[in-house]
């Protein structure tokens, strides 16, 4: 039974899942903006709204290994997220990302949803 497992599969292993989840954020944070089917886009904002909460902080050691913690892949992502984004929302208690429908894709007909930044 799934009761009150709010995470999704994706038709993934966990490994691949987590590296999906992991390269789709760090492309959301160098962008701006991240493009891919809605339920893919609806799990990379958990993630999303998870780390900002984090870093939110400050550049503090703690906050700063965990976020790598959960970022290993870009030291620079990880830079950028205590620069230039997690400042922005200090005073915001979450809610840090929207998504935005972009209707359906024609070879398989997914839902297409946009991701970007509050």
């Amino acid at each position: 039974m799934r009761h009150q497992n709010g995470r999704k599969k994706l038709n993934l292993k966990y490994s691949h899942r987590v590296a999906m989840l992991r390269n789709q954020l760090i492309h959301l944070i160098q962008y701006g903006c991240l493009v891919s089917t809605r339920a893919r886009v609806k799990e990379v904002q958990k993630f999303a709204d998870k780390v900002v909460t984090i870093a939110r902080v400050g550049n503090e050691f703690n906050a700063r290994r965990r976020v790598h913690a959960l970022l290993p892949y870009k030291e620079e992502a990880v830079i950028k997220l205590f620069k230039e984004i997690a400042p922005q929302y200090t005073e915001r208690p979450g809610g840090y990302t929207r998504v935005i429908p972009m209707g359906k894709r024609i070879s398989d007909t997914a839902t297409i949803a946009r991701l970007e930044w509050v």
